[in-house]
């Protein structure tokens, strides 16, 4: 047992291991969404297009406006807001991926390194690694959820300017008042259900896919643990996370955008299963798939940024790779 003087001489990365994983986690988190967070704006614009329940709430926006696809909705976006408005809600999605990206890695390593164990060879089981990606998704979105709620309800201001129709939050903070005042906590919450089902999907597709691709290559062919196998790595994990995640990312997004009453209950669905059969009855099976484009698109990109990124801090901090 060390001493106290000499517990004090080592590096923060030792004598804090789960705080300067989440630290730097969420480092490596905001350099990725700042570098696609567009192509989220973009898509969550795509996944609210022809909501077909808007019809009970006798909204006229639903006809007027028209169907765009992923480069026509970004380049309207730029044409009749401004280019920076790229951006908009860019701040709690920062906010939200600190908590959210922390709480799941540090989740997913106590599971695989404590709780499932890896053996002494490296092996780790993919039922295992199935397992602690969901429950690691599950508990860091539970986590981030208010700041997801207000990320996505600002991302859809912009087009109610366009709608003629008032705009509701002056600013982040303005929004978590506001929402917090409206709903109370449970408002804050509205929508983790699907949230946190996507989540669990997105993970299984991502943190898994990652984790098993990556030690499948070191262990199994002569590429080493280095910037090329985390790119192969990366790639794959973009786009199973895509295919797993966008049904239930629509369903998210058309929750916690829908208006509420004064108890934070929903106008427009009663639950996810709810908001889905309306979808499908309304829009036909594909509109599950609305967005999948710049889903797939930002979430390549956004894994790759994400574990190059994460993968070279912890080097450079002095912590084992992942």
């Amino acid at each position: 047992m060390p001493f106290p003087e000499e517990e004090s001489l080592q590096p923060l990365t030792q004598r804090w291991p789960r705080t300067s994983k989440f630290l730097l986690s969420g480092c490596a988190a905001t350099v990725a969404e700042l570098a696609t967070f567009p192509l989220d704006l973009t898509k969550t614009r795509l996944q609210m297009q022809g909501e077909a329940a808007l019809a009970k709430l006798g909204d006229g926006a639903m006809e007027s406006a028209p169907y765009r696809g992923m480069m026509r909705t970004a380049l309207g976006i730029v044409q009749e807001e401004g280019f920076l408005k790229l951006w908009q809600g860019v701040t709690p999605a920062i906010y939200r991926h600190v908590v959210y990206s922390g709480g799941r890695m540090v989740t997913y390593e106590h599971l695989r390194e404590v709780v499932f164990g890896k053996s002494e060879d490296e092996h780790y089981p993919l039922w295992k690694s199935v397992i602690g990606g969901m429950m690691a998704g599950v508990i860091g979105q539970f986590l981030a959820n208010p700041t997801d709620l207000v990320k996505v309800q600002m991302q859809m201001e912009g087009k109610r300017r366009l709608e003629g129709k008032p705009l509701r939050f002056r600013g982040v903070h303005h929004a978590f008042a506001k929402i917090l005042a409206e709903g109370g906590i449970r408002g804050l919450w509205a929508g983790w259900i699907p949230n946190i089902q996507r989540a669990a999907l997105v993970n299984m597709g991502d943190l898994t896919t990652y984790d098993t691709v990556k030690h499948y290559l070191v262990l199994n062919t002569a590429l080493e643990d280095n910037i090329a196998t985390h790119g192969l790595s990366s790639l794959c994990s973009g786009l199973v996370a895509s295919i797993l995640g966008t049904p239930a990312d629509v369903i998210k997004s058309r929750i916690m955008n829908q208006p509420r009453d004064k108890q934070g209950r929903g106008l427009l669905y009663k639950s996810s299963t709810d908001c889905v059969i309306q979808a499908v009855q309304g829009e036909g099976f594909l509109s599950l798939y609305k967005g999948f484009l710049p889903s797939w698109l930002r979430m390549t990109p956004w894994s790759m940024v994400f574990w190059l990124t994460y993968e070279k801090i912890r080097q450079l901090s002095g912590v084992s790779p992942f």
